[in-house]
């Protein structure tokens, strides 16, 4: 099942898969609690097993309404069952029916560009490294 979240209920998430395990109290985003970003989780039960946040943030490149997608993570236990897509298609529709933006954008790591292409991604920039994370390339979609 797909939901609206709190920032709050990201952390565990966030730090387990995207911030090698630091403590979750860390990994909230100074943009989280504005009150034009959104969280959305898949529930698998009444486990959390994959969460994304969408952030208002227009890109240099493409000028025009767009939010950012920001910590998305799936849970060992929740990967290659297609919540992951699931969600982020419930997060664009949202964002397409209810917010009425033009593009969503994000940096991708190097390990997920394949899942972002099948949904239709397109790359906007190089290769470049984030210290501490990884490499990773700009996507974003048309909406």
């Amino acid at each position: 099942m797909i939901r609206f979240i709190t920032a709050e209920q990201t952390l565990p998430l966030r730090s387990e898969v995207l911030q090698n395990g630091i403590d979750y109290t860390k990994c909230l985003f100074d943009h989280d609690l504005y009150p034009t970003t959104f969280h959305m989780g898949y529930f698998e039960e009444d486990k959390l097993v994959c969460i994304l946040t969408c952030m208002q943030e227009n890109h240099g490149k493409l000028p025009k309404s767009a939010y950012r997608l920001r910590g998305m993570a799936t849970a060992p236990e929740g990967r290659r069952k297609g919540y992951a897509a699931q969600l982020l298609l419930a997060a664009m529709e949202h964002l397409r029916s209810q917010l009425h933006i033009d593009y969503l954008w994000f940096n991708a790591r190097t390990i997920a560009f394949p899942f972002y292409e099948a949904l239709g991604f397109e790359y906007m920039s190089d290769e470049f490294d984030i210290p501490g994370i990884g490499p990773h390339r700009e996507m974003f979609k048309m909406l």
